[in-house]
């Protein structure tokens, strides 16, 4: 299990770097991006995105309604248009949790 939560200590990330916090193509994050008029990551002259940390938490709150409570792509975003700050919330509490269990896991592993 990847580690969904990420500090935000940087200003900009990849979108490798994107893909990896959250175990998905790249692929994905550019549908994504084009679903969802919220996500707008910073592009540079030759088109390389960066992806801030409001990005990210919104990649988050996509993540979890699409991936985990099984919205329609038009579901999510008819679901962020009208509670993004609750989404957000949840989001951001499934990944606490998800990081809690795994830690809990690696304490586990290493008792035994």
């Amino acid at each position: 299990m990847q580690n969904t939560e990420q500090k935000t200590e940087k200003a900009y990330y990849s979108i490798g770097e994107v893909s990896r916090i959250f175990n998905v193509n790249t692929s994905l994050l550019r549908f994504w991006e084009k679903e969802f008029p919220q996500l707008k990551p910073y592009k540079n002259a030759k088109g390389t995105r960066y992806y801030t940390p409001e990005d990210i938490n919104l990649i988050r709150s996509i993540r979890y309604l699409v991936k985990q409570k099984g919205y329609t792509l038009e579901g999510a975003r008819t679901k962020l248009a009208s509670a993004q700050k609750k989404v957000d919330a949840n989001a951001q509490i499934l990944a606490s949790l998800e990081n809690i269990k795994l830690f809990l896991q690696n304490i586990k592993n290493q008792l035994e």
